[in-house]
């Protein structure tokens, strides 16, 4: 038998200090004909919004910019967080300085200098709307921990 179930302030704790502690996540778009895209990507947290950067004319960078959705998967498979967000597309030259500033710290890279995209590189400001987190069965009752962007717990 697994471990027993955390609470909700427990799931939300452990949330917070992945969107503190990790680098990367898994991001899930989908074209126009919903074609699926899948791939990892540095993010920043800023304490309210997940700052992403990829190249603009990629197919991740044209799905976020054509959807403004986007599903992020965080952590383990064994204790999943799903994040679903609302997206704003920024270009290099107009991202707002405190999301690129804290994408270029976490990284030590700061896509704003990169040319080595072609069509240069866009940041992704990634507003959460629901999180939902979770180890085993025992946690799937309650795993949405954030709902239409407003915490439950």
């Amino acid at each position: 038998m697994g471990m027993p179930p955390r609470s909700a302030a427990e799931r939300k704790a452990h949330v917070l200090k992945l969107l503190e502690s990790e680098a990367d996540v898994w991001v899930a778009t989908a074209d126009v004909e919903g074609g699926p895209v899948l791939i990892p990507l540095s993010f920043a947290w800023t304490g309210s919004v997940l700052v992403l950067s990829t190249p603009e004319g990629s197919a991740t960078g044209r799905n976020l910019a054509a959807s403004g959705a986007v599903r992020i998967a965080l952590g383990a498979t064994r204790d999943v967080v799903v994040i679903s967000g609302r997206v704003r597309t920024h270009s290099s030259a107009d991202v707002p300085a405190r999301l690129a500033d804290a994408f270029a710290a976490k990284h030590s890279w700061d896509p704003r200098q990169d040319s080595s995209s072609s069509g240069g590189y866009a940041f992704f400001e990634v507003a959460p709307v629901r999180i939902q987190a979770w180890r085993e069965e025992n946690e799937l009752k309650g795993r949405t921990l954030m709902r239409e962007g407003a915490w439950l717990v």
